[in-house]
């Protein structure tokens, strides 16, 4: 499918690059400190009664960055049955909105990526058998229209225990300018790097640079053995200044470059709101760099924090082009889901460049509209063009693509082929493989389907509705919540599931402004 999104707008741009220098020096000598247990500390309460830190007052986003992508038309399957695109595993869009919807506002349109909100639950797909990645294939009718099917097409990654990992060197790349202090950003990403450094191993190595007016190389990568004095250093931080974050990640990639192992992942994460008001505030300069950086070895995954003065469009371009994967934290429980429950899976890639091409049946498919993806779109011909840059999934990462489909009447046979196809990170090989999509894998009615999927049509239309999506246009968020409260009776054992009905719900009531 060639260019299937509408045209693409932008709500507002302050997006940032790269200059300046500074050499960093040799760490001094641990020291010690009395901090919390390195393991077996419980998820923290989003109350925040267990650290101390004070939630601030709803902010304004009147300076909030986001851009409109436009939404994936119906499109002929005579005309054109092929779907490509590339894999996506961030999340941060759906975290951006809870935060929206939790502050007493609507989310922004512009800010609501429907693939990362389907993509932020566990779908419970099956490990592959041998591989890297497994495909999953079902569907039933749609509950929110009368004439059409949601088809799920669902990617596992394969495990990799946390004892397999390859040992890792970290550069955390912090913002520490005046825009830091807001909502104490600051100190929730101290608190989310406590959370990370007690989860490493001994051996794995951590490297701190910091920016405001002018970049600072902070700490040379130490061993986590050390993590007393690592956690002293980043306690040290305060905020103040303006945002040189041109600065701050080309020290970053210099202090990667210098200590880069092919033996190890090396991996720069960048904490920040994403804003930049000196040096190189354009994204062109740091992101050409960024890639070429990628190309040695050094990937990049962003973590925002903040909102209001927060750029998410940069923040995710900065992901993309690292090969790495943008999450939002809007509190220490979902800290503790990337950086705890989730850490090989941040940090190990079984994947690069991995696509999805799906070929769809003109016989007896009609039409198919692939529900979100539209940043991430992959022109058909470059499926097998190994050149072109896709997505990087890690290591147990599972990956949804929804479609809402349009059959012919009497339709029976094969729906689609699903295709996989990727690089293997260590030897370069080039991977496919595929699976039958039947109409025997579509449900007749919606609440006989598996609760996963029902979770995972109900999530993706709630995204439609906050987006706005005109293919939404005749659904309302109470026509999701009766879903939304099913499913998480159904799924009360999941806690994600459950707040999500709650954010249904708190949605549901919020005038639409």
């Amino acid at each position: 499918m060639e260019a299937q999104s509408a045209t693409t707008e932008s709500s507002q741009s302050a997006t940032q690059s790269m200059a300046g220098a500074a050499q960093a020096g040799a760490p001094p000598p641990p020291s010690g400190g009395a901090l919390p247990p390195a393991h077996g500390t419980p998820p923290p309460n989003r109350d925040y009664g267990d650290t101390g830190y004070v939630p601030p007052s709803p902010p304004t986003y009147d300076t909030t960055f986001f851009q409109n992508y436009g939404v994936n038309p119906f499109i002929d399957a005579r005309a054109d049955h092929l779907s490509t695109f590339a894999m996506d595993v961030d999340t941060a869009s759906y975290s951006v909105a809870r935060r929206f919807v939790q502050d007493g506002n609507r989310p922004d349109p512009d800010s609501v990526r429907v693939e990362e909100f389907v993509n932020y639950f566990d779908q419970e797909y099956p490990q592959p058998h041998r591989g890297a990645f497994a495909i999953h294939v079902d569907g039933a009718h749609s509950p929110f229209t009368n004439d059409t099917w949601i088809a799920r097409v669902g990617i596992q990654g394969r495990d990799v225990p946390d004892h397999r990992r390859k040992d890792a060197t970290l550069v955390f790349v912090i913002d520490t300018s005046g825009s830091m202090s807001r909502e104490n950003r600051l100190e929730l990403v101290k608190r989310a790097l406590r959370l990370l450094v007690r989860e490493l191993r001994p051996s794995d190595q951590i490297g701190v640079v910091t920016y405001g007016s002018r970049g600072h190389s902070v700490l040379n990568p130490t061993q986590a053995k050390h993590d007393d004095y690592i956690l002293e250093v980043i306690d040290r931080l305060h905020p103040g200044g303006s945002t040189n974050a041109e600065e701050g990640l080309r020290l970053g990639y210099e202090m990667a470059d210098r200590w880069l192992d092919p033996e190890r992942i090396t991996r720069i994460i960048l904490l920040s709101d994403g804003v930049a008001n000196v040096g190189q505030t354009g994204p062109d300069a740091i992101l050409n760099q960024v890639r070429r950086y990628v190309n040695e070895g050094v990937t990049l995954s962003t973590v925002g924090v903040g909102m209001g003065n927060y750029n998410d469009v940069l923040m995710e371009q900065l992901a993309n082009d690292g090969d790495g994967n943008y999450i939002y934290i809007d509190n220490l429980t979902e800290a503790w889901k990337s950086f705890a429950d989730n850490l090989t899976s941040t940090l190990q890639v079984i994947a690069r460049d991995a696509k999805i091409q799906v070929s769809f049946n003109p016989d007896v498919v009609h039409s198919y509209r692939l529900i979100g993806y539209e940043n991430r779109d992959v022109a058909d011909r470059d499926f097998r063009n190994d050149s072109v840059d896709a997505g990087e999934v890690g290591a147990g990462h599972s990956v949804t693509a929804l479609y809402e489909l349009r059959l012919h009447e009497r339709a029976d046979g094969p729906v689609a082929k699903v295709h996989v196809r990727y690089e293997d990170p260590d030897s370069r090989r080039i991977f496919e493989v595929d699976r039958n999509f039947n109409i025997s894998d579509l449900n007749e009615h919606f609440e006989s389907a598996s609760p996963r999927f029902q979770l995972a049509a109900t999530v993706a239309q709630y995204a439609e509705v906050l987006r706005r999506s005109y293919w939404a246009q005749h659904t309302t968020l109470n026509d999701v919540r009766y879903h939304a409260d099913r499913v998480g009776g159904i799924l009360r054992d999941d806690p994600e599931v459950t707040e999500f009905a709650r954010l249904v719900n708190m949605a549901a009531g919020i005038a639409d402004g």
